[in-house]
């Protein structure tokens, strides 16, 4: 009881409009799902993650300290002792910059590894000219990362809409079990009225016996369809209590005393944005589904330019400037190292095939995202067509229960007079319940076919 107390402080002061005390808009519903419900916190994971992948990925161009200290002391004898440090500096275009300190003695030195005694200084750059300058594995994991951040806020943006779908219908059918309750709850009062009243005049001798039993069997058909209604709605109680979290992930429940929306059909189109969707000029650009077909079309095409940067022969050239330490203003440059690499198989046959797969890869995700923008465009008319269609259907059924509820009202006031009978009173009443339930139903199917364009078009931060 605590729980649903809290609930209810929190529910009434995101109050916007006037409504019950006991009531709980779909609006504040939605509320509570996009801010607690624990699926949606896992879709906004998936952000976290794409931001932690690009954090490692920029790790790639963070500058480095290296050092290399090497040393063998044996019978106090130094055989050798060598320090190789540097200091590099990753660029953009493959480039490297590097800095760098070393020194060595020992009675055992290698030649190649002597040095002078305040050891040796060097700054130079590593180029590559082949491979790896204008795209390489480090450049292209740092494109992928900043795309599978796109990729994911799409992502999470379809799999919150799916929590906020499978809510909606939860509420829907809460909203339809919840109307029948009270609909058989009020034709519960009307049988027994009736049956008491048929028991009167039957004690008075005005009507015959059977006129009690074919009360009783209204009553006890309207007990059934109560009870059944009541079981539904207390499953669909349980199913809507599924979505309703608070801080913490603590769940809720929802109680006998709190009740749907009223006049929802007044607000959902509002409160979903679909009112503004229900025009033949929707953009589908900016759909989550879109913006993802194209993030993963951008990932292969990082991809194919790094496979056909392979084609290319790989040459590394390496210039470095040497100095003693105390020299370091000395402006003669006669004292370098410089290396060459290079390497190129001469058939490119692994080559190829990589980027001929790249480009296949490209092309199977431009279909699928051509076939996407057409299915969308497909989906919004047909919604849009359903949703009208519905609205008309609407109207008809709304006017056929007013036709039911005037021919309930007429036979009773015939019976009144004596002019009809119990049998043909008990059968414009379920009529008229026969339509005000196809009425529910058909309300169902309105809110049911928003929430679809809801879903639809993703307009998740509209």
């Amino acid at each position: 009881m605590k729980k649903i107390l809290v609930f209810l402080l929190i529910s009434i002061s995101l109050i916007g409009q006037e409504k019950k005390d006991n009531e709980l808009t779909y609006n504040e519903f939605l509320g509570f799902v996009k801010k607690y419900h624990p699926m949606v916190k896992s879709a906004n994971l998936q952000i976290n993650t794409a931001q932690a992948n690009l954090m490692m990925a920029r790790g790639g161009f963070d500058p480095k300290i290296e050092v290399d200290f090497d040393k063998k002391q044996f019978k106090d004898k130094t055989y050798y002792s060598i320090l190789n440090s540097s200091f590099k500096i990753p660029t953009w275009y493959g480039i490297e910059v590097k800095a760098g300190f070393d020194n060595s003695e020992g009675i055992y030195l290698n030649p190649e590894n002597t040095l002078p005694n305040k050891g040796l200084s060097s700054l130079g750059i590593n180029i590559p000219l082949g491979q790896g300058l204008l795209i390489n594995q480090r450049m292209a994991d740092l494109q992928k990362a900043k795309i599978q951040l796109q990729w994911s806020q799409a992502e999470r943006k379809l799999q919150s809409i799916e929590v906020l779908y499978a809510a909606s219908i939860a509420y829907f059918n809460w909203k339809l079990n919840y109307s029948q309750v009270q609909l058989y709850e009020n034709y519960l009062k009307n049988a027994e009225v009736r049956y008491n009243a048929v028991s009167s005049l039957i004690e008075n001798g005005d009507k015959s016996a059977i006129d009690s039993i074919e009360a009783g069997i209204t009553v006890r058909n309207r007990k059934l369809n109560l009870e059944d209604s009541q079981l539904k709605l207390a499953k669909s109680k349980l199913e809507l209590s599924n979505y309703l979290w608070l801080e913490n992930n603590v769940p809720l429940e929802i109680q006998d005393g709190i009740t749907p929306e009223e006049k929802l059909e007044l607000t959902i189109q509002e409160t979903l944005k679909t009112n503004d969707l229900l025009v033949p000029s929707t953009s589908i650009e900016n759909h989550p589904k879109i913006n993802a077909l194209q993030s993963k079309i951008a990932l292969l095409e990082v991809e194919r330019n790094l496979k056909r940067n392979n084609l290319l022969p790989k040459i590394d050239l390496g210039y470095h400037y040497l100095s003693e330490p105390s020299y370091w203003n000395s402006t003669n440059f006669d004292n370098f190292k410089i290396g060459v690499n290079f390497s190129y198989p001469l058939f490119l046959r692994k080559e190829r095939g990589g980027l001929q797969m790249a480009k296949f890869k490209i092309q199977d995700a431009q279909f699928a995202l051509d076939l996407e923008r057409v299915q969308l465009k497909n989906k919004i008319v047909s919604q849009q067509i359903e949703i009208n269609s519905l609205v008309k259907q609407r109207k008809l059924i709304s006017a056929l229960v007013k036709d039911y509820d005037a021919m309930l009202t007429s036979e009773e006031r015939l019976f009144t007079f004596g002019e009809s009978s119990l049998f043909l009173i008990n059968s414009r009443e379920n009529n008229l319940v026969g339509s005000q339930l196809s009425e529910l139903s058909m309300e169902n199917r309105y809110f049911t076919s928003n929430v679809e364009m809801f879903k639809i078009m993703a307009n998740l931060d509209n």
